[in-house]
C-alpha cells in the first residue's frame, strides 16, 4: 500500500472517530433524542453496516466476536452517550482518549511492562493534566458527565485489550477484524434494546436525532472502523497509537466550528499535558521497540 493511501485512510479514520463525539453531542444538545435511544440506534446501525460489509466480502460473522467484548463495547457506547448530555465535545473526547490510554498503560504495567524514566515523566504529566482538568472551578466540566466518560474510556480500553490479546482471540473465535467487530456489534443490540426498555419512561425521539444516531453508528463507527482496519496493517503499533492523539484535537475543532464551543485556557493546558504526556510514553515505546528489533541488535553487536 502506498504512503499516500495509508495517509488518506488513516486521516479518514481519525476524522470518523472524532465525528462520533461531534454527532453525539449535536444530537443530545440540539435534538430531542434521549441518550439510551441514541446508544441503541448507533449500535444497531453499526451492526447493520458492518454485517453488510462482511457479507459483501463473502466472509462469515458466525463465531466471530464474544459476549465479554460485546458488554465492554456496550458499556463504552452507553457511557459515551450519557456523558455527552452535559460535556462539551472537546472535553468529552479528551477525557475518553485519556481514559482509554490510561487503562491500556495500567494493564501493561500490571502484566510486567516497565517504563523508562522519560515514560514515567510522560505518564505523570498526562495524569496531572487529567487531574487539573477535573479540579473544581468555574471552567471545570460537570463531574457526573466526566465520570461517565472516564468509565466509557476504561470500557473501550478493556475492549481494545481483549481484541489485541492473542489468547482471547484464539479462545473466543478470531478472524478478520471487521468480522470480529461486526460480531461484537451484533451482540450489543439485544443488550441495548433491553437497556432502552428499562429507560422507556425517558424515551424521546425525533427525525433529526435518529439521523445523527444512524450517522454515528453506520458512518463514523461502522465504516470508520473498516477504513481503520484497512490502514492498520501498514502502521507500526506505536504509529497507530500516536496518530490517535489527533482525535481529541479534531473533535475540539469540530466543536468550535459546528457548535461554537469555546476552548478555555484550562482545556488547552490540560490537552497539552495529557496528549503530550501520552505522546512521550508512546514515542519512547517506539524507540525501545526499534532498538529491540533483531536486525538492530545484530548491527549493534557487530
Amino acid at each position: 500500500m502506498s504512503t499516500a493511501r495509508v495517509t488518506a485512510l488513516t486521516s479518514l479514520a481519525m476524522i470518523a472517530f472524532a465525528g462520533n463525539s461531534l454527532l453525539c453531542r449535536i444530537a443530545l444538545k440540539h435534538t430531542n433524542i434521549d441518550a439510551a435511544s441514541f446508544t441503541t440506534i448507533r449500535l444497531l446501525s453499526g451492526a447493520v453496516i458492518l454485517c453488510l460489509i462482511v457479507a459483501i466480502r463473502s466472509d462469515k460473522i458466525s463465531g466471530q466476536g464474544n459476549w465479554p467484548s460485546a458488554f465492554a463495547l456496550f458499556t463504552y457506547a452507553a457511557g459515551f452517550s450519557f456523558a455527552y448530555v452535559s460535556l462539551p465535545t472537546a472535553t468529552g473526547a479528551l477525557l475518553l482518549f485519556g481514559a482509554v490510554q490510561a487503562t491500556m498503560i495500567t494493564y501493561g504495567l500490571a502484566t510486567g511492562e516497565r517504563l523508562q524514566k522519560l515514560q514515567l515523566f510522560g505518564l505523570a504529566l498526562a495524569f496531572g493534566g487529567l487531574i487539573g482538568l477535573l479540579l473544581p472551578g468555574l471552567s471545570a466540566p460537570p463531574l457526573h458527565g466526566s465520570l461517565l466518560m472516564l468509565a466509557a474510556g476504561a470500557a473501550w480500553g478493556v475492549y481494545s485489550l481483549r481484541g489485541s490479546s492473542r489468547d482471547s482471540l484464539r479462545d473466543k473465535g478470531a478472524g478478520d477484524p471487521t468480522g470480529v467487530t461486526a460480531g461484537n456489534f451484533l451482540r450489543t443490540v439485544p443488550i441495548a434494546v433491553i437497556f432502552s426498555l428499562l429507560m422507556l419512561n425517558d424515551m424521546s425521539l425525533d427525525t433529526a436525532g435518529i439521523l445523527y444516531a444512524v450517522s454515528s453508528g453506520a458512518l463514523a463507527s461502522g465504516i470508520g472502523y473498516t477504513i481503520w482496519y484497512m490502514a492498520l496493517p501498514a502502521l507500526k503499533a506505536t504509529q497507530a497509537a500516536t496518530v490517535q492523539l489527533s482525535v481529541p484535537v479534531i473533535a475540539a475543532l469540530g466543536g468550535v466550528v459546528f457548535l461554537s464551543e469555546p476552548i478555555t485556557l484550562r482545556l488547552a493546558l490540560a490537552s497539552i499535558a495529557i496528549l503530550g504526556g501520552i505522546a512521550i510514553v508512546l514515542q519512547q515505546a517506539g524507540v525501545d521497540e526499534f532498538r529491540a528489533h533483531p536486525k538492530i541488535q545484530d548491527r549493534q553487536t557487530n
